[in-house]
């Protein structure tokens, strides 16, 4: 097959701009082949390259005496003590998700799990979080449904347990759904495996699944907007396989085993180039490949599908010479392809071939550090208007319509689709704030959540970035963990409109600030951006992953409510209506400023719940909902009743941050309150759980009625 002409019309199919295709001519000196071109557009588009937003991640925090390995490889490393790390990495699957749900989800997950055992460590927990467009918009139900069965299909099959996430709706997301998945493992702190080569005339080695011609231009496709051709792109979607996904792991951790691997790197974005490429540059390597000796399932694959390709289900590794028959035999027993395709050469060189002919020759350290990186003009966002007068409404009324909506009512419908305890290990699964898994053979707990309030970031991109951190560090903390780091799915709009890249900036400022003030450096994430549909773009949505560690099970806090005991607020009293759910789910409105992080509050109210956690028998967060729905969903976790003295609008739907909701018994709970005196911590008592009816003042409803409201709502409008 004859490839096509370098056309003014090719080069933009391939997402480069004028400019960047010159850099490429000044970098190779002639006209690219056609592989070299899609080699060229694979590494610089914006899912690769990270060419918009590479500026702002360098001012994020990511070095502590806990990290062992921050961004820039397949995953971020923790240490936990004892010689153990975790493994942990959030990553965006947004645009395959929205043009094939069921494959594009599968997908991201498959890609997540990847990424952590090929650091070596075996993946103990999932999580997910998921923006889907209005309940009311045609295509949202399809995308739900195939979405939430991709997620399952392949973390099922494959064998671990999703411990937490998080769903919302809004139309902003109508014409473009987000899927971030999360994943965490195992590993012991002196087997941690990394991608850079090292050692010339090393063989370059294919592990795992066939390629075929599924995914290929994957990675321009999520870097551009989406548009009428929708469509077109769906050849673009990835196909997973979890089973073979899971004898790639074990193959993979047996190999590592035997001292075999020199380097390894998951093939994700872009496939077999972005691999071998990034192998290579950090090693300061070159690398030459044989495609004629690529494992494929379909016939008469070219080149530039090949290097293209982003079929699932494999790994490029660097392999120490004299081990080739040990390594080979392990991924041979697990029915897996193993085939030398290369070597490592000390030219700066990234040489491709195909039968007798050179494909792309290309130096190979430009290609990866020569990528564009832009510092795009950004407008920062304007001071929001005063939120205007809230119609007094009756707050059961007011808490009802929250459980009825599909924003707050209960997800049980999603998660009871996805496998919560495989491994056995899950000591909390979802349906609360954060999950809980035991490491195994120890008395250590390991806690996971995922949060943003976009409608925050959209509000004030700056305080609502730096909530998103703190939600998370109080999930945590609301545990009994102590947190530790924090990985980030940053989804945004087109970064080329400074209003949108302003959004950028604010958040990434928030974040930054944030995770300085709560020692929760940003270890790894992704950057999703041209999350656009005809010009409209999404909420900006970076969303923070966190994980928190329980010295000893003992220290955990996750009992329940009881009758009789007394709720204790932890922080101040509710007052801030602007940008809350209440305004957003029953008067429809979404004006007036995000509520201000006080990051020092944030800490000190936070060390308090742990330190005090012998004395705590329950705790949640406040967040969306505030006061009235943090107390109703304890109490319907309990299936007791909850009296809350106030009948107050604003203290009960405020959504002010920095606060906890506890219930302990009356001996505990005077302690707390000495205790908190004694730290400068402020704490009310602002009702007792117990009975079978929810009252907030004079107001009340069978607790039995709300509860099949909250339980029934989800499942109603989407099963």
């Amino acid at each position: 097959m004859q490839d096509p002409a370098i056309t003014p019309d090719l080069i933009a199919a391939h997402g480069l701009s004028d400019e960047e295709y010159d850099r490429l001519l000044g970098i190779i000196g002639r006209e690219p082949t056609f592989t070299e071109l899609g080699i060229f557009s694979a590494m610089w588009n914006e899912h690769c390259s990270y060419k918009s937003s590479r500026k702002w991640l360098r001012t994020l925090p990511t070095d502590g005496p806990q990290v062992i390995c921050g961004p820039g490889e397949n995953a971020g490393v923790v240490d936990i003590g004892d010689g153990q790390a975790v493994v942990f990495k959030m990553e965006s699957h947004n645009h395959p998700s929205y043009i094939e749900p069921y494959q594009g989800a599968a997908t991201g997950v498959g890609g997540i799990l990847r990424d952590v055992f090929t650091m070596g460590a075996r993946p103990i927990a999932a999580m997910n979080s998921l923006s889907f467009g209005s309940p009311d918009h045609p295509k949202t139900r399809q995308l739900v449904h195939g979405v939430v069965e991709g997620i399952g299909g392949y973390g099922n099959c494959f064998g671990v347990p999703t411990v937490g996430g998080e769903v919302r709706f809004h139309t902003a997301y109508d014409g473009n759904c987000l899927v971030n998945a999360f994943a965490a493992g195992l590993a012991d702190t002196d087997k941690i495996f990394y991608s850079a080569a090292s050692g010339v005339g090393m063989p370059v080695v294919y592990l795992g699944a066939k390629t075929g011609r599924d995914g290929v231009g994957g990675a321009t496709m999520a870097s551009a907007e989406f548009d009428e051709t929708i469509e077109e792109k769906r050849p673009t979607v990835q196909v997973g396989d979890p089973f073979t996904e899971k004898r790639l792991m074990e193959a993979t951790l047996e190999l590592m085993a035997t001292g075999a691997v020199i380097s390894i790197q998951d093939m994700g974005a872009a496939g077999l180039t972005c691999s071998a490429v990034e192998m290579g540059d950090k090693g300061g390597l070159g690398v030459q490949l044989n495609l004629d000796e690529v494992p494929c399932r379909e016939q008469a694959m070219t080149a530039y599908e090949m290097m293209l390709s982003e079929s699932q289900e494999r790994m490029l590794m660097v392999l120490r010479p004299e081990k080739e028959a040990e390594a080979r035999a392990v991924f041979e027993k697990w029915d897996l392809d193993f085939a030398i395709v290369g070597e490592t050469i000390p030219e700066d060189r990234f040489l491709i071939m195909q039968g007798n002919s050179i494909k792309a020759d290309i130096p190979l350290k430009a290609l990866a550090e020569n990528a564009p990186e832009y510092d795009r003009p950004w407008e920062a966002a304007d001071t929001p208007e005063p939120l205007g007068e809230v119609p007094a409404i009756d707050p059961i009324d007011g808490l009802r319509a929250l459980l009825g909506s599909a924003n707050y009512s209960s997800r049980q419908w999603i998660y009871e689709q996805y496998d919560t305890q495989v491994m056995a290990d899950t000591a909390r699964g979802p349906g609360a704030g954060a999950g809980l898994v035991r490491v195994h053979g120890t008395d250590k707990l390991l806690a996971f959540t995922a949060d943003v309030t976009p409608r925050y970031v959209r509000a004030n991109p700056h305080e609502g970035g730096a909530q998103a951190v703190a939600e998370a560090y109080r999930n945590l903390s609301a545990l009994g963990a102590k947190p530790l780091a924090s990985t980030d799915c940053l989804n945004f709009g087109n970064p080329e409109k400074p209003g949108i890249m302003g959004q950028f900036v604010g958040a990434i400022k928030g974040i930054g600030a944030a995770c300085a003030a709560l020692d929760m450096p940003i270890v790894s994430g992704n950057v999703s951006l041209y999350n656009e549909t005809d010009g409209t773009g999404i909420l900006p949505t970076p969303t923070i992953g966190a994980v928190g560690l329980i010295d000893h099970a003992d220290h955990a806090i996750t009992g329940t409510a009881r009758d009789g005991h007394v709720a204790l607020l932890l922080g101040p009293v509710g007052s801030h209506l602007g940008q809350s759910a209440l305004l957003s789910e029953v008067f429809n409105r979404e004006e007036g400023d995000a509520p201000h992080v006080d990051l020092d509050l944030e800490r000190r109210n936070g060390e308090f719940i742990r330190d005090n956690h012998a004395l705590i028998r329950a705790c949640t967060d406040l967040g969306d909902g505030g006061l009235a729905l943090a107390a109703f969903e304890l109490a319907e976790a309990a299936q007791t009743g909850v009296h809350l003295d106030s009948d107050d609008m604003h203290a009960l739907f405020g959504e002010d941050q920095a606060r906890y909701l506890v219930a302990c018994n009356f001996d505990q709970a005077e302690a707390l309150m000495i205790a908190a005196g004694q730290a400068g911590v402020q704490i009310h008592s602002v009702g007792k759980f117990g009975g079978d009816t929810v009252r907030f003042g004079a107001s009340e409803a069978p607790l039995a009625e709300l509860s099949d409201t909250f339980r029934r709502s989800f499942p109603d409008a989407f099963a």
